[in-house]
This record gives structure tokens, sequence and C-alpha cells, in this order.
């Protein structure tokens, strides 16, 4: 839907509503007096891209990304050059609402206890929010303690719609700054099937044999898809190695 007319502005549900040039200045004074949760999105796109200037363009751009884009859970799957090359964004004003965004999903979490995470399910329903939104590959290293308490959830790797380069020394240096005695392997598939590749098993093999000689437990690889995942200790397809870390991750109340 476009806008009408130079005065309106695009509401929550895609509707048209009369806003004028100044919205943004407007929308500041709602949420000082309502609260941001009384904002429409577009108001709310429109107060993190203002910078205290009257700017009229902002409300048609954010009506138009919101609608055209999918709503708010397509702005957050929006990769950021991507999101700076839509009309009327550009770099400054995507940065700016994905830093608001992912600041958003850090205060989520920033009350919780650290989670003890026991099984596969557990730590995909863990992932799934953070990877399953994103279009390119990631790997993540998850850090326990000896009572399968995460003390840390690194992001170690990015890369393209179908691969990752992931260095080994920044797996191990995650897991011993963290004091970790235990890790798990996760990255996602964009492509939204979760079936490991080759080169995943390869890899998995690869860091279960340097994680040995730092005394560290590989208890999983967990893949996440569209909606789904795979668990490599599940499927049977960790290393040989790995059997005596799955008997331990099970005596502990983890999986088995």
């Amino acid at each position: 839907m476009e806008q009408s007319a130079a005065g309106a502005a695009w509401a929550g549900d895609g509707s048209v509503s009369a806003r004028g040039v100044g919205g943004a200045e407007e929308s500041r004074e709602r949420l000082f007096r309502l609260g941001a949760a009384a904002l429409t999105d577009p108001e709310l796109l429109c107060v993190v891209w203002s910078s205290g200037a009257r700017a009229p363009g902002a409300w048609a751009v954010a009506g138009a990304l919101l609608t055209e884009g999918g709503g708010l859970k397509g702005l957050v799957q929006q990769e950021p050059l991507a999101l700076s090359l839509r009309p009327g964004v550009g770099p400054v004003r995507a940065a700016q609402v994905l830093a608001a965004l992912e600041l958003g999903r850090r205060a989520q979490r920033a009350g919780e206890r650290r989670p003890r995470l026991r099984t596969p399910k557990e730590i995909a329903a863990h992932l799934a929010p953070v990877l399953g939104a994103l279009r390119r590959e990631v790997f993540h290293v998850l850090c326990f303690n000896a009572r399968n308490v995460l003390l840390h959830d690194a992001r170690v790797a990015e890369g393209t719609m179908n691969t990752c380069p992931v260095d080994p020394r920044e797996v191990f240096a995650a897991a011993l700054t963290a004091r970790a005695t235990s890790i798990v392997l996760a990255h996602n598939h964009p492509s939204g099937d979760p079936e490991p590749s080759v080169q995943d098993l390869a890899l998995t093999r690869h860091l279960v044999a340097g994680a040995q000689l730092l005394n560290i437990k590989v208890l999983d690889h967990v893949v996440v898809g569209d909606g789904g995942y795979v668990s490599m200790l599940e499927r049977g397809l960790m290393p040989d190695e790995a059997k005596e870390q799955r008997r331990t991750w099970s005596a502990n109340g983890g999986c088995g």
C-alpha cells in the first residue's frame, strides 16, 4: 500500500494514518507520554532513525520497508548490506535498526539465569530464535561447566548461504576463555534442511580430535534448520572418540 499523501503515515497494520511532517517528533512525545508499547512498528522505526530533525521521508521508508519486507520478522532476517541498499535506508539507518533489534533480543535474555541445557532439544530451542532467522551460515560454540550450565554462547564464524569456514583456534579459544569443561558445536542451514553435510561430519571429527588434546569434551553438534534440528549425538554420527563423553553427559542428566 502506498502513502496516499505527503501528510500521511503508515500504521502498524499497513494502513495509512494522518500524521504530518513532524511525525518522528510526535512519536517521541507519544513514547514519553504513553510508553514505547503504544507506538506502531513504523513509529518505532522513525524514532530509531530520527536525529531530532524533521524527516518526512522516514514515514514512507518505514512503511514500505515493513510492508514489502514481511514486517518485523522479515526485518530481523535482513542482512546489513541488503537492508542498507533498500530505497531510503542506507548504512546508517540499517545499522540503527539492526542494533535496536539486537538490543531487544539481548534484553530478553539479560534477566535470565544461566540456563542448564541437558538435551539436544533444549539446545535447539535456545538457538532457534538467533539462528533460525539468519540467511547466512554461522557457527556457535556453547560452553558448559561440569553441571551442564551454559557459561557462554560464542559465535566463532560467519559464512555465506551455504558454507561457513571454521577456524579451530577460534572454537577452542572460546571454550578456554569460558573455562568450559565441555562444549556443544552448533550451526544453521539457511536452506532450511538441517541434515548434516559431509563437510559437517568431517569438521566435527576434526574438532573432537582437537578437543581431546585440551581435555575438553565435545558433547554434540546440533544443526538448526527451518523449524527443526538434527543432533549428531542422537543420530549416532558423533566420532568414536566422543562415545565416552556421551556417557558422561548422560550421567549428568543430559543426553543419553
